[in-house]
Formats: structure tokens, C-alpha cells, sequence
């Protein structure tokens, strides 16, 4: 018996679910869709990607954090072989909840055939294997998930999906995303709806170059990270003193495996002896508040 989800209509007309457990919908408000593109799939350079590839290289690897109700594969999937049908892909998923992507199969009806279709295949029998879409869809904990993933398996593209670092600190910490750099090819890049300074800290300190991505629906922009120099423009002032601020401090679970309360107390308790600016200061200086 599948969980029930609570569904909610967003302002684009594609429907999300709201998480009793995290007190929070898996898309913004302003709409699944637009953020799947918007957000997600149009920095990433995967429609630049597919331009580029011809038949009988490897396949574009995408790596989907938090896959959910599947719109951020969806949206990929569409933009590739819209610039490139014959476009080979290779898609690795991974969600906490099983239910949630099989209560979502009516979901994504508005992309192109067969990806519904495709997506509908990867959420009920977790694997997808035609010439142009290899799919895996891993369920569990994605910190465990991450520990037994091989290294020789790297990412074009990374979506980093979770739900909010306060909410779920685990997917957020400094060790999740050293793991989580280290499967990304070596002009690959990271993509993530959130620009929090603990998680921009926790990117820089993987070694990755980080910068903005344009905000959509939402007033505070993304975050796009890659070991390359990224063809974005830099970290504004604000931005760059925002990362020295007590808000940078980042999430840490060391072993992988803390609760949430936990990895959330360790991190108030150094952020109090913290010798960082007080993010108030920062705030007052320039009037633009920022998710911490």
C-alpha cells in the first residue's frame, strides 16, 4: 500500500508533494516544472552536452539526488533529446521513499513520449534499459547509498535535490558532499537549488569551484559547483562576505549515519563559539537576507 502523500498544485500547474516528516513541499511553490528546468536542467549545460555528443561515445551520465516525483529526470531527459534525439543517457537515482515516485506515475504525463513512459518503468521496476536510456533507481538512505557506490561510475551531471539543509542537514554536510565531489567528472558539475553559505562552504572545501545560478520563483538565486572553472560570473560581494559569516559554519555527520537533531546541534554548538561575523551584522550591512 503506497504512503499517502499530501498533493498540492503549484503555480505552473504541475503538482508536488508536501512531506509531513520534513514539514515541507519537495518543489517550490511557483511550480515542479519551472524548477526542474529553470532551476536544474538549464545550468547544468546538458542541452550543450547533447548538441556535442555523437553516436558511439559514452552515454551522458546524470546523477539524481533525491529523485522524488521524478520531474528533474523528466526535464533532463526532455531537453537532451529535444537538441538531440539519438542522445545515449545514462541515469542513476536515488530516494529515501519508494512511494513517492510511484505515486507521482500520473505526474509527468506533460513531457514528450517516452518518458513518461520511461520514468513509469524506472519507478515501478527500478531499472530501465534501452539503447538511449540506461536507468537505475536506488532506494535507502542516500549516505549509505553514497558509501557503496563505485568511483569508477562519474557524472556529467550531479542534481542535488534535498529538501532544505535545516530540515534534512544530512544531504547537506561536509562529508555527504566530499563523497558526492568525487563522482563527478572532472568538468561535471553539481546543481542545487540552495545557496545557503553552510552548504557553499561545504562545496568549497570538497575543492570545487562554486558560483549562482538565476534565481527562479524564488527571490535567492542556486548554486552550480564543479572542480573546473565554471563559465559563470563570480560570487558578488555580498555572496563572497555571506561565506564569512557564522551562517557558513557547515553540517558535519562524521560517520555518516547522525540524526538530524544531532548533525543540527553540532552545528549551533560551534557556531556559538564560532569567531565568524554574527550573520545579523551581515544581514544589517545589506539589507538581503539569505536561507542559512
Amino acid at each position: 500500500m503506497l504512503k499517502a502523500w499530501q498533493p498540492q498544485t503549484t503555480a505552473d500547474g504541475s503538482i508536488t508533494f508536501f512531506s509531513p516528516e520534513f514539514q515541507e513541499t519537495f518543489h517550490s511553490s511557483s511550480g515542479a516544472e519551472e524548477e526542474a528546468l529553470h532551476k536544474f536542467v538549464m545550468p547544468s549545460g546538458l542541452a550543450t552536452l547533447a548538441q556535442e555528443w555523437i553516436v558511439g561515445q559514452t552515454p551522458l551520465k546524470i546523477l539524481d539526488v533525491c529523485y522524488g516525483l521524478g520531474y528533474n529526470t523528466a526535464a533532463a531527459l526532455a531537453t537532451i533529446w529535444q537538441v538531440n534525439p539519438a542522445c545515449a543517457v545514462e541515469v542513476l537515482a536515488w530516494e529515501l521513499e519508494l512511494t513517492v515516485p510511484q505515486a507521482a506515475l500520473g505526474f509527468l504525463k506533460s513531457y514528450p513520449p517516452p518518458i513518461p513512459e520511461l520514468l513509469t518503468t524506472l519507478a515501478t521496476e527500478l531499472k530501465v534499459d534501452i539503447p538511449r536510456l540506461q536507468g537505475r533507481l536506488e532506494i535507502g538512505d542516500a549516505r549509505k547509498t553514497i558509501q557503496r557506490s563505485s568511483l569508477d561510475w562519474r557524472a556529467d551531471v550531479i542534481f542535488l535535490d534535498p529538501f532544505s539543509p535545516p530540515k534534512c542537514p544530512q544531504l547537506w554536510s561536509i562529508e555527504f558532499l566530499a563523497l558526492l565531489a568525487q563522482h563527478l567528472q572532472p568538468q561535471g558539475k553539481i546543481i542545487t537549488y540552495s545557496c545557503a553559505a553552510a552548504v557553499r562552504t561545504a562545496l568549497l572545501q570538497a575543492g570545487l569551484y562554486i558560483a549562482s545560478t538565476p534565481s527562479v520563483g524564488r527571490k535567492n538565486p542556486g548554486t552550480i559547483a564543479s572542480p573546473s572553472p565554471l563559465e559563470f560570473p563570480p560570487l558578488t560581494s555580498a555572496e563572497l562576505e555571506y561565506l564569512q559569516t557564522r551562517a557558513a559554519v557547515p553540517y558535519q555527520d562524521p560517520h555518516l549515519k547522525d540524526e538530524a537533531a544531532t548533525i543540527r546541534q553540532r552545528r549551533t554548538q560551534e557556531q556559538t563559539s564560532s569567531h565568524l561575523e554574527p550573520t545579523s551584522k551581515w544581514k544589517k550591512r545589506w539589507s538581503s537576507p539569505r536561507a542559512t
